[in-house]
This record gives C-alpha cells, structure tokens and sequence, in this order.
C-alpha cells in the first residue's frame, strides 16, 4: 500500500516526453549526426533502388523477389520510423515529443518491425519449396500466394502493435524522460509509476507467438533444407543452394540478434544505455546492410540493377530540345 501512496502522489499527468537521444553527451551530438546520416541516406537509397528493380525488371517478376521487394520497403520504414527524428534532435535543443506522436510511433515501429520476420520467415518458406519440391514450386508459391501471406500478416502485426500501444496509453508515468532516441516500449514502460505486470506477461506470452514464432518457422524450415542438402549429390546443385540461402541466413541472424538481445530479457536485467546501442543497429545498419547483402551475392539482382542504372542514365541524358535542335540544323 505505501508503493502505491507514494507512486500516487509522485505521478503526473504525461503530455510529452522528452526524448534523451543516443547519448547524453551534447560534443557527441555532432558526431552522431555526422555517422547516422550518411548511413540512412544510404539505407533508403539501396532499398529503394533494390524495390524499383525488383518490381519493374522483367525478370525479377517471381514470387521470391516480390517477398524481397516488401523487405525492402520494410527497412525503408523501419529507419524513417526513427531516424529522422533522432537526427532533428541531436542538433536541437528541445527534444520533446507529445503523447500521442510517441504513441503513434511506438505503434508504427512495433508494427514494421514485426512485419520483418514474418516477411523473412515467408521467404524461407519460398527457399525450402525451391531446394526441397522444386518441381512443384510453380504450383505452390505463386503471386497470389505471397500477397495473401502479406497482407495477412500486416493484419497480424497491426493488431498485436495495437493491443501494446494500447496497453502502454493506459499506463500511469513518474516521469517524462525516455532513455532512448525513440519511443520504444521497454524504456516507456521503465516510466511506469507501478510494475507493468500485464505489459511484461503480453511480452513473453503474445509478443513471443507474433514475433518470435516466424524464427521458429525460419528454424524449421532451413532443417528441412538441410535434410535435403545432404541427400544432394552433385556439387553444382549444392553450391547453388547454399548461395540461394546464404543471403537470406545472414539477414536472419542480423535481424533476430539484435531483437533476443533487447526484447527478450527478463525486466530485471535490462540496461537502457545498451539497448540503445542495439537500437541503432537494426534501425540503421542492418536495413544499409540488406540491400548489399542481396545484390553483392545475387547475380539476378545485380544484373537488374546495372539495366536500371542504364535506364536512369540514358533518361537522365536525355534532352527534349536536342531533336527539335537537330531538325533545326538539318534543316538550315
């Protein structure tokens, strides 16, 4: 009773919170904005190039590079979630933001996020149908197919962000300074006046079925494949296989480090400075490393970028007044 009388008269009423960044250090800010910035240009710029070839290339037009088109985008608004803000605040002195843009935020990053691994367990799916019944694979995974997939997930992951941000608007705060450079639902609930027993039940019991379960899927999935790789017996057909897969492992483990390390600790041993860090990995680096992880090692897709880039520069090139200068000429 005396926790509760004293949270009581140590509450206030939220409006906004004040966002303390990256670090709290003001001659690191320039720093920051100096290394993050150039990274998220180059993160939105990769996937943005990789989701324009992958959509318009003729031969990309497969369900796989459909389910990498999505990826794409998904990192594409993962950083904007986050970035952008945190950058206006390193060079900012307020670094305010209100209740309900954090709140709104915390649904659209928990949302995307989770998109994530339910896109890369989907993709996992299409790499074992591949290695495992290719002869089938035209007959199972198909464009109908994958959108399905996708837009039921959206549905999935929209819902379950929903019920957290919820959850987190009906919470009362001691404070208003979130130990992060967004609002992410960790640091809020370390503001919560009283121990946010259903938050951290829903943690470990819903958010584990909705984000973990696709890893699950993805293990499952890549042992199949591994089953079927050691009845393979010819070299190339091995070699061929493990690079398909290759790329879309290494995405996995970037992505599902990062998440185990931050949102799947007991409360207890959480340490805010170095989610922090954690943080910026996966909302910078990892989605400025998936556009080179998939075109470094895919000829496809590098063949569909340079045909792009041709198309950029020859229209880039073009002038509209040099044919009417040409006839002029002949002409004359």
């Amino acid at each position: 009773m005396w926790i509760e009388a004293y949270a009581a008269r140590n509450r206030t009423e939220v409006t906004e919170f004040v966002l303390l960044g990256l670090s709290s250090w003001p001659e690191m800010q320039p720093v920051i904005f100096g290394i993050v910035l150039p990274m998220y240009l180059v993160a939105v710029m990769g996937n943005a190039l990789l989701m324009t070839a992958a959509l318009s290339d003729p031969k990309l037009q497969t369900p796989m590079y459909f389910l990498l088109s999505q990826l794409s985008f998904i990192d594409i608004s993962l950083t904007t979630i986050t970035v952008p803000q945190m950058l206006v605040h390193t060079l900012s002195v307020n670094r305010t933001i209100s209740f309900n843009c954090c709140m709104l935020q915390l649904f659209f990053f928990m949302a995307v996020g989770s998109m994530e691994g339910h896109l890369l367990a989907a993709m996992a799916y299409d790499r074992y149908v591949a290695i495992c019944d290719p002869l089938r694979y035209s007959a199972i995974i198909s464009h109908h197919l994958c959108l399905r997939i996708t837009l039921t997930s959206w549905v999935i992951v929209s819902l379950n962000s929903l019920l957290y941000s919820v959850l987190v608007t009906r919470l009362t705060f001691c404070g208003n300074q979130v130990t992060h450079f967004f609002c992410d639902i960790t640091p809020l609930l370390k503001l919560s006046c009283t121990r946010p027993v259903v938050n951290e039940m829903l943690i470990f019991t819903e958010g584990v079925a909705v984000v973990v379960s696709p890893f699950f899927f993805i293990l499952g999935s890549y042992a199949r494949i591994g089953v079927a790789l050691t009845h393979m017996y010819s070299v190339a057909a091995l070699r061929k296989a493990l690079s398909t897969c290759s790329s879309h492992i290494l995405v996995v483990l970037l992505l599902y480090g990062s998440v185990i390390c931050v949102y799947l600790r007991p409360s207890s041993s959480y340490d805010l400075d170095q989610e922090r860090q954690v943080a910026i990995f996966y909302t910078v680096v990892t989605p400025m490393l998936n556009p080179l992880i998939y075109s470094l090692r895919n000829q496809e897709v590098k063949g569909a970028l340079r045909r792009l880039f041709r198309k950029l520069c020859i229209s880039s090139n073009f002038q509209p007044g040099s044919q009417a200068n040409g006839e002029w000429q002949h002409s004359s």
